[in-house]
């Protein structure tokens, strides 16, 4: 009797993850976490008309989600001043992602990222089989220019950048990108990730006709909306790409209940900007915390404050694992240079009074 017989690229990856949730950690560790600020959500929750929503699609559940996401998109085209052809919808960024590699990328495929940038665009592309040709970050930034020339190097089919950047925090202007859209190769599509744009200064994102289709930009309902856990993303793009995705997509992903709190959630400007504003007050106190220890918080254009440990990356680490030990749930970027930093996530009061009492004993531990 045999088993299933994989295709050689998968039975050569590794069974792993891109990232090791809290709650996995927290088992591991025998007890919760105190201050959970290290997944980018927004502790400060989805808008209480969005959880209305949410309580009352419940009732509903026994039926099918709309598969076309009607009316989700034809809001979100509303608000983006364009076109329900050129919106679509799925479970989060990351299931996007997945199905535009699934989409565009065969086996042998060249694709270009920065090297530290978001994981989870790699796991897809190495499962479906594509080869990943990374570049360095600049000064923190993922370098525009630099992946542009390396798609004109390897003949890249996609380029994955995210503006504002994760792990970072850092940002470019609009206008940067804007000014490098001519120098794309004929035939690759820019990727452009904009998960963290709502908290971004005026200016961060580009003016980018939807039909352009050399982009398509991705954002999301887990962070500024607060609804991580309902899984809800969209993209923008040309509408024959937006098209082409109902080839791959799967057209039950999102549930009646996400659909409902997405949609009402977008209506409630009010408490997207008291979230805005929350973070915003966050992000000062991080910094504050991190320089009255001899840290240096970077400059962040998210919901998070990347904190450079000021040492190589084993010193972060053994600062970030006292912190775990201590019931604060951060993380740290993977890849040097980066990986001498910690990554705090904006919280509540009580989050960061957690923090600001377990970052000293997590340095001393980490020196001793």
């Amino acid at each position: 009797m045999t088993g299933p017989r994989y295709p050689q690229r998968i039975a050569d990856l590794p069974s792993t993850v891109p990232f090791v949730g809290p709650e996995v950690q927290e088992r591991e560790r025998g007890a919760p976490f105190r201050a959970r600020i290290g997944a980018n959500e927004s502790v400060f929750g989805p808008s209480p008309q969005a959880v209305d929503a949410m309580a009352e699609a419940a009732r509903d559940v026994w039926k099918y989600p709309d598969p076309t996401n009607h009316d989700l998109r034809h809001a979100l085209a509303a608000r983006l001043n364009t076109t329900p052809d050129h919106v679509i919808v799925g479970a989060g960024i990351d299931g996007l992602l997945g199905s535009l590699v699934r989409l565009l990328v065969a086996p042998g495929d060249p694709v270009v990222t920065s090297d530290g940038a978001y994981p989870t665009f790699n796991y897809h592309v190495t499962g479906y089989g594509g080869v990943l040709h990374k570049v360095p970050y600049d000064n923190d930034h993922e370098d525009l220019r630099t992946l542009i020339d390396k798609a004109h190097e390897v003949k890249a089919k996609l380029i994955y950048f995210a503006n504002p950047d994760n792990p970072m925090g850092s940002w470019v202007s609009g206008a940067t990108i804007e000014a490098l859209l001519d120098a794309l190769p004929d035939g690759t599509l820019l990727a452009l990730d904009e998960a963290y744009i709502e908290f971004a200064p005026e200016g961060t994102a580009p003016q980018i006709d939807p039909e352009d289709p050399r982009v398509i930009r991705f954002r999301t309902f887990s962070k500024a909306y607060g609804m991580a856990g309902a899984r809800v993303g969209y993209g923008i793009a040309a509408s024959d790409l937006v098209s082409s995705f109902n080839k791959v997509r799967n057209h039950f992903g999102m549930s009646r209940i996400a659909q409902a709190g997405a949609l009402a959630a977008l209506e409630d400007q009010a408490w997207l900007d008291e979230v805005v504003a929350k973070v915003a007050t966050a992000r000062e106190r991080i910094g504050d915390i991190a320089r009255a220890h001899g840290l240096t918080p970077l400059p962040s254009a998210t919901n998070f404050v990347t904190v450079d440990c000021g040492e190589d990356g084993a010193f972060a680490k053994r600062v970030l694992d006292a912190l775990v030990a201590d019931g604060v749930f951060v993380r740290m970027p993977f890849v040097a240079p980066g990986n001498r930093a910690i990554r705090v996530g904006t919280g509540r009061k009580e989050d960061l009074d957690v923090f600001e009492t377990a970052l000293p004993h997590a340095l001393k531990a980490a020196r001793e």
